[in-house]
């Protein structure tokens, strides 16, 4: 007992110590320390060989390594296939030009463009060979409406002004500045479009002959012309379709015949409802957005001719829109599809402006749908287009203008 007495000046000393150390240990520990992270096995669970340098991940699909190979080593460089097997593949850029609505030309295999740099229009073939299609310049070009024989199109400029040229008689022709919203007949004799007037009373959809001649009202579309679509059907069952709400996740969609025909309607899962018709017209894919899908859009297909109107109603189950799709044949679409979306990009578009694309094929009859092509490099897919031997693939990226090509087979 009088050992502790003795001595209790130097234990409290010493347990004085020891607190100011463990308090220093502590404060060290939670404010001081780098906060370094865990050490990670390498992906796949392998063992980490080192080669001299940090390996570096693939672009995605197949890669094939360029060094040392065995576990945990990870290829570096990826195989860019020439034709799309499902991976990375090569995509050609189709000269320098800043293309506006390319389209297939009419003998299936070249495509044929607006250039905006020169005004002029081209035709490009299968080896890169570009020649004009005619000597005409027509300067600030905005839009384009090519007749489905491709032989001639309604050009619009900014200031409102429309003409229609035919590339085979070189002629062009003035259109009343209040038409808009075109499209052509199957035989590219005769166009569809809504006639938009001050009073929304004298709104109407109507068709005309080619040259805008023989105008004839069909059906007063009034105050709800935002609603009404000009889309004439491959197999001349309608000339328009137009929208109607139904709550706030659905819309109907009526279709609009040349003789007042009362076609059925169909209910579709969305809003912001952009229609692509199969090469047939029995059957129409297109895209919405609804909360269900966190305002992205969702392609889906449904039956659009005579009684069938609405049935075989699939989705799809790719988040992208109908605009970027193209039909190869009446069962087999292609699509740009984003790798990924945010939420709302149904509802402002522009936000996907910059994702990147990869190249999807779909069955409309089944369902089915493969990845076909990851492009390398980092593509917004627009217009995109099929030759009639379904060899080729065009696309326009979107944030260049610029034409491109996918070799489909």
């Amino acid at each position: 007992m009088n050992f502790f007495l003795r001595y209790k000046r130097v234990f409290l000393i010493i347990g004085f110590l020891a607190i100011v150390a463990l308090l220093g240990f502590l404060i060290y520990s939670f404010f001081i320390k780098p906060n370094l992270p865990a050490a990670k096995p390498p992906a796949g669970g392998g063992i980490a060989t080192s080669t001299g340098q940090l390996p570096t991940a693939g672009i995605g699909g197949k890669v094939t390594p360029t060094g040392p190979t065995g576990p945990g080593v990870i290829p570096s460089t990826p195989t860019i296939d020439k034709i799309a097997l499902g991976g990375v593949t090569e995509t050609a850029q189709i000269g320098t030009a800043l293309t506006l609505k390319p389209t297939l030309s009419g003998n299936g295999s070249d495509v044929q463009y607006y250039n905006q740099t020169d005004g002029k229009f081209y035709r490009i073939d299968a080896l890169g060979n570009a020649s004009a299609m005619s000597d005409q310049v027509f300067h600030n070009v905005s839009n384009i409406t090519w007749a489905p024989q491709k032989n001639k199109a309604i050009l619009e400029y900014p200031d409102g002004a429309k003409i229609l040229y035919n590339f085979d008689t070189k002629k062009q022709t003035t259109i009343p500045k209040h038409w808009e919203d075109f499209d052509f007949s199957t035989d590219s004799s005769k166009i569809v479009m809504k006639s938009i007037a001050v009073d929304p009373d004298n709104n109407w959809l109507a068709i005309a002959n080619d040259d805008g001649s023989g105008a004839k009202p069909i059906e007063q579309i009034g105050a709800n012309a935002d609603t009404v679509i000009s889309s004439w059907s491959p197999n001349n069952q309608s000339i328009a379709m137009y929208t109607k709400g139904v709550d706030l996740n659905r819309q109907e969609v009526f279709f609009v015949g040349l003789n007042g025909e009362n076609f059925k309607s169909t209910i579709i899962e969305g809003r912001g409802f952009e229609p692509k018709w199969s090469t047939t017209g029995n059957r129409l894919a297109y895209s919405v957005y609804s909360l269900d899908n966190d305002m992205k859009p969702k392609l889906w297909v449904v039956d659009a001719q005579g009684d069938a109107i609405g049935g075989n109603r699939k989705d799809l189950s790719l988040e992208t829109w109908a605009s970027k799709c193209t039909f190869a044949d009446n069962k087999t679409m292609y699509c740009g599809v984003p790798e990924s979306l945010d939420k709302g990009a149904g509802l402002f578009p522009e936000i996907a402006k910059n994702t990147r694309d990869n190249l999807y094929q779909v069955n409309i009859e089944t369902g089915e749908k493969k990845l076909v092509a990851v492009p390398n490099g980092d593509f917004n897919m627009s217009n995109l287009i099929v030759t009639n031997n379904g060899g080729s693939l065009y696309f326009t990226d979107s944030n260049t203008n610029v034409l491109h090509k996918i070799e489909l087979k």
